[in-house]
């Protein structure tokens, strides 16, 4: 799905996730499963590193930061 940027003055990734989804509610679904915990086939990234917390999205964010959400790839 196609999302454009968005920004925000989150302070952690469930933030800007959350701003994200206010702006394009079809989005949750397909980066949240139905606990709110990051789906297994998606990615996310803030400043280049990708994040630790895909439970709780509890990775900071500084106001400079830029967060990639993307489809994980597999295959051989």
């Amino acid at each position: 799905m196609d999302a454009p940027a968005t920004t925000t003055d989150a302070t952690s990734l469930r933030g800007a996730l959350e701003a994200a989804f206010a702006l394009n509610p079809r989005l949750r679904g397909y980066v949240l499963d139905d606990q709110g915990h990051m789906r297994a086939n998606v990615v996310a990234f803030v400043d280049g590193r990708r994040c630790t917390d895909r439970v709780g999205l509890s990775d900071p964010l500084n106001p400079d930061s830029r967060v990639h959400v993307m489809q994980a790839l597999s295959g051989g």
